[in-house]
């Protein structure tokens, strides 16, 4: 039966007859309150809906009492408190709360940040960069309330296109993943932002991988190019990111408590992705050498900073803080040459899983999960890193110009014109300074 319309009275609804099936007859004077009437009874019910910025967020439907047991007058007045609660935003029955989804952005943020990003161990540069988008690209977002974009995914898609244009389609992606995680954070405890993601409305910008490793053939040209440099730290530390295959981030930090030679590992204790991904990386024996000439040049030019830093440098943490180099100067540092690594290592006949290993990235498959990567890196890891570190090697031995030979303390090149040319070396830097 088609629901009914009339002024509800308790006279008009003593009127009303019983049915096979319920059917409702509302109030034609306030909305949302009616009768439904059943085989048995008469309930007096209220129905209301909470919108916000032009959306329905719920429904909710209360029952008022019976009809005998209270009159319409007083039915109406309870049905008027109940849809003046919907019309707030409070579910009937539910005890008055935070006012729903009055979470903020930068709220929202500042959990994620110190509740799961820190107490997790994540690295203080993925921090950062969570911070550069939060903070600065969605600056003008931070005080309103993180529901507004649950409810309107438009904003989120015109700012993606805005980012795109203005910032570059990757820089625009990634902002995008900080804020979805960022929000699906907040929904764990504020059950009343809407499910669905609003980030989810995007079309995200297609993303090529960076294809600017070296080859074999390539290694000789840039080894010219990094000999050539004035700083010889700096040297060792992008000729170090190509034996190891390391981000550059991690290889910055390493402390001389972490450098093991007797052992010949280095312990990288946080890595990307945290503590719980520490790992200890193999060294061959050109990367014990890269090492040592480090620590030489290290304690010559920056002697205060040396004590506990490998890659010591005149910063405020006094470490090395920047790597990038001018392209005409270096044209391969940083990514390029983790991605060189990982060229030249397949080009060694090193296998992908060991690659993997080496690289501390992620075991692909369920069986790779039962590998114990402790039992593999005394012998047969380190073998691996020696193979990739000779086929380096062997672009070195093939140079005619015996300077870049002896810079690199070839096995087969007399070590005092080796030390020779290091003094060389430090007096034309002395003079130049």
């Amino acid at each position: 039966m088609a629901d009914q319309r009339e002024f509800l009275t308790d006279k008009s609804i003593a009127r009303l007859c019983a049915g096979e099936k319920q059917y409702k007859v509302r109030d034609s004077e306030l909305p949302g309150f009616f009768v439904l009437v059943g085989k048995r009874r008469k309930t007096f019910m209220a129905q209301g809906e909470f919108w916000r910025d032009g959306v329905r967020e719920f429904t909710a439907q209360v029952k008022l009492g019976d009809f005998g047991e209270m009159t319409t007058r007083q039915a109406r007045g309870k049905a008027k408190e109940a849809l003046g609660s919907i019309a707030k935003g409070q579910r009937p029955g539910e005890a008055p709360k935070i006012k729903p989804g009055s979470i903020t952005l930068r709220q929202a943020w500042e959990r994620y940040r110190d509740a799961h990003m820190k107490r997790k161990g994540r690295n203080s540069g993925t921090i950062e960069g969570y911070r550069d988008h939060m903070e600065r690209l969605f600056k003008d977002w931070l005080d309103n309330p993180l529901a507004r974009l649950g409810r309107q995914p438009h904003l989120v898609v015109e700012r993606h296109e805005k980012l795109s244009k203005e910032n570059g389609p990757y820089i625009a992606n990634g902002s995008m993943r900080s804020l979805r995680a960022v929000y699906n954070h907040a929904r764990k405890s504020n059950p009343d932002l809407l499910a669905v993601n609003p980030v989810s409305a995007i079309d995200w910008n297609k993303e090529h991988r960076r294809n600017t490793g070296m080859g074999p053939n390539d290694i000789s040209g840039w080894l010219r190019e990094l000999y050539a440099m004035d700083n010889p730290l700096r040297q060792e530390f992008h000729l170090f990111t190509l034996f190891s295959g390391s981000r550059p981030t991690a290889l910055k930090k390493i402390r001389f408590e972490h450098v093991d030679l007797r052992r010949r590992i280095i312990h990288i204790p946080r890595p990307k992705g945290g503590e719980e991904k520490a790992f200890d990386i193999p060294l061959s024996r050109p990367m014990i050498r890269s090492i040592i000439r480090a620590i030489r040049w290290g304690r010559i030019l920056y002697s205060a900073q040396a004590t506990p830093w490998l890659f010591p440098a005149d910063s405020e943490p006094g470490h090395l803080v920047e790597h990038k180099e001018e392209r005409n100067i270096l044209s391969k540092w940083g990514n390029d040459l983790r991605q060189s690594y990982r060229t030249l290592a397949q080009a060694a006949g090193v296998s992908e899983l060991d690659i993997h290993l080496l690289m501390n990235h992620s075991l692909p498959g369920v069986n790779a999960g039962y590998i114990t990567r402790d039992r593999l890196l005394r012998d047969h890891l380190r073998q691996q890193q020696q193979r990739i570190s000779e086929l380096i090697a062997h672009s070195v031995l093939s140079e005619r110009d015996p300077s870049i030979v002896r810079w690199l303390g070839s096995a087969n090149v007399d070590e005092t014109a080796g030390r020779t040319e290091t003094k060389h070396r430090f007096e034309t830097m002395s003079m130049a300074a």
